[in-house]
């Protein structure tokens, strides 16, 4: 096996295959990167229990002298491909055993793994996509993927919900002391589904999209989605289980309804969050909010060790409601602030004991939920 390519060009497919390599795994030679020279193209491929991703590399760069499969270890390689600075890299097979990578006077020997031993990837079968926009995608993920849970408790939670009816994907991510939907609608699709993706496998899609603009298509059966981004498949398991029926906890009444100025808010929440007290359950810092009589809120936290802290918020519009006061987690009403792209954002309030939801003017399709702790 013989070739050369463009040192960038290279590189910029190894850091997205990178994202499937395990950091730890039973299985060593998935510690590799399969090589599988052809003709006139190459494929590059990487596989742990959770995602699956290949690339198909044909840039008029990349010259094919002799074709071959290798296995390279992943992250050694990597590493070289981001120190040289030379402009082409030149690859040979010696004995079956060993790669030599030249570039410019550097040159460089890696041991092969066995690339008999690497997995059959099973990648899904391409029909019948659902089209979707990729900023649309990475959109779903940076207002959802957040809320999902940490530990694994309870694993079906530590996903996003994405079920499909009548031409419109329902995303929901909870960890159970918050909520966030994003209510999509899309091309036609004929299937209905209703499948969970894991937050790690999210995450990584997201860094992959932050490179491509084209409409990505998605291949789902009932234990794995496939994600294509023109020459990139990105495969992800998908969590196992039936995710609870997050409607039921969402009030459909709201007697007092507060507008405000996303910025101020989130500045006056940040601050206050300082000396705040730290909840036993979640470990996130403790705030008080106060609607007044005469509709100024007040944001509190007291902290009988270190001290107090209060700031008053005027409403950016009418107040609807009486006087109520509420306590929750700083740290939650910052993530979902953070979430909306509207200047204004309204806080709908069902009691003092009951979730509040949070909603932005421009964001219609997007709705964040927060459940209180109880005040002593």
């Amino acid at each position: 096996m013989i070739f050369s390519i463009d040192r960038d060009i290279l590189l910029n497919h190894l850091l997205v295959v990178q994202k499937g390599l395990p950091s730890k795994t039973p299985l060593p030679i998935l510690y590799a990167v399969k090589f599988e020279v052809h003709e006139d193209h190459m494929i590059l491929t990487t596989s742990n229990t959770d995602v699956a991703i290949q690339v198909l590399v044909d840039d008029h760069s990349l010259n094919i002298v002799q074709t071959g499969h290798v296995a390279i270890p992943g992250r050694y390689l990597i590493e070289i491909m981001r120190k040289i600075v030379a402009q082409r890299v030149e690859f040979a097979l010696i004995e079956d055993k060993i790669i030599v990578i030249k570039a410019d006077r550097s040159e460089f020997k890696l041991r092969l793994m066995d690339v008999e031993d690497y997995p059959e990837v099973d990648f899904l079968d391409l029909n019948d996509p659902i089209i979707l926009d990729s900023q649309l995608l990475k959109t779903i993920i940076r207002e959802t993927n957040f809320a999902t849970a940490n530990n694994e408790k309870r694993p079906i939670l530590t996903g996003v919900n994405f079920k499909y009816q009548d031409n419109h994907i329902y995303c929901v991510a909870t960890d159970s002391y918050r909520l966030a939907q994003k209510n999509v609608k899309i091309r036609t699709y004929s299937k209905e589904f209703d499948i969970v993706i894991p937050n790690k496998s999210l995450d990584e899609l997201s860094r992959i999209l932050d490179t491509y603009n084209e409409d990505v298509e998605l291949y789902i059966n009932p234990n794995k989605v496939l994600f294509k981004m023109n020459a990139t498949l990105f495969q992800t398991r998908l969590l196992e289980g039936t995710y609870p029926d997050t409607q039921r906890i969402i009030p459909t009444e709201f007697p007092v309804t507060i507008p405000f100025n996303k910025e101020e808010l989130l500045q006056a929440v940040e601050r206050v969050s300082l000396l705040s007290p730290k909840d036993r359950e979640t470990n996130y810092n403790i705030i008080k909010l106060s609607l007044r009589a005469d509709h100024v809120v007040e944001m509190s936290s007291t902290n009988h060790e270190i001290g107090d802290a209060l700031e008053e918020i005027m409403p950016s519009s009418d107040v609807e409601g009486p006087v109520i006061k509420i306590a929750f987690s700083s740290r939650y009403l910052v993530d979902a602030l953070r979430a909306f792209s509207s200047n204004e954002v309204i806080i709908q309030f069902a009691g003092e004991v009951k979730p509040f939801v949070i909603k932005g003017n421009l964001d219609q399709d997007l709705l964040h939920l927060i459940l209180p702790v109880r005040i002593d």
